[in-house]
C-alpha cells in the first residue's frame, strides 16, 4: 500500500469508529506524521458550566497525535502509552481543530504533540503522548483499506 493510501485508509478508520457519532462525525486528514482534525461543538459536549467538556479536548488532542503517530505505522494499530493534555481556555461555540505531529521517532514508540484551536485560531488546548504499537493489524481495523464500492 502506498503512503497516501495508507492516510486515506487511516481517514476512513477513523470516520468509521462508532465512537465518532457521538461526536458528531469529527472529520481527519492525514498526512506524513502529521494529522488534523475538526469538530463543530454542539451543547452535548458542554458541561454544567456551559463550556466544551475536558473530554473533549482530550479526544481531539489524543486523536490528532494518535493518528499522526499511526500514519509513520503501516502494519499495526498504534496505541496511546501515555498521554498528557493542557486545558489553557474555554470554549462555547464553533469549530475547533487539533493539529498532531511526531516529534520523536524511537525502536518501539512515537512521541507526538499536537495543538488545539478555536474558530478564530487561538489555542484553546495541547497536549502531547507515547505512541507504541500494538498488536491488532491495521487490515483488521473497522474502516481501514479500500473504500468500499
Amino acid at each position: 500500500m502506498s503512503p497516501i493510501d495508507h492516510y486515506r485508509s487511516l481517514e476512513r478508520m477513523y470516520a468509521s469508529a462508532p465512537l465518532n457519532k457521538a461526536f458528531y462525525h469529527p472529520t481527519m486528514t492525514v498526512g506524513e506524521g502529521k494529522a488534523t482534525i475538526e469538530m463543530a461543538l454542539a451543547e452535548h459536549h458542554h458541561h454544567s458550566a456551559g463550556a466544551a467538556h475536558g473530554s473533549v479536548y482530550f479526544k481531539m488532542l489524543d486523536d490528532a497525535a494518535f493518528f499522526a503517530a499511526n500514519s509513520l505505522e503501516n502494519e499495526t494499530f498504534v496505541l496511546t502509552s501515555s498521554f498528557t493534555t493542557y486545558l489553557l481556555r474555554p470554549v462555547v461555540q464553533g469549530t475547533l481543530r487539533s493539529e498532531g505531529r511526531v516529534v520523536n521517532i524511537g525502536k518501539t514508540q512515537f512521541i507526538a504533540e499536537s495543538v488545539l484551536y478555536d474558530e478564530k485560531g487561538r489555542e484553546v488546548g495541547r497536549g502531547n503522548g507515547v505512541f507504541v504499537k500494538g498488536r491488532t493489524p491495521l487490515a483488521e481495523a473497522t474502516g481501514y483499506g479500500p473504500p468500499s464500492p
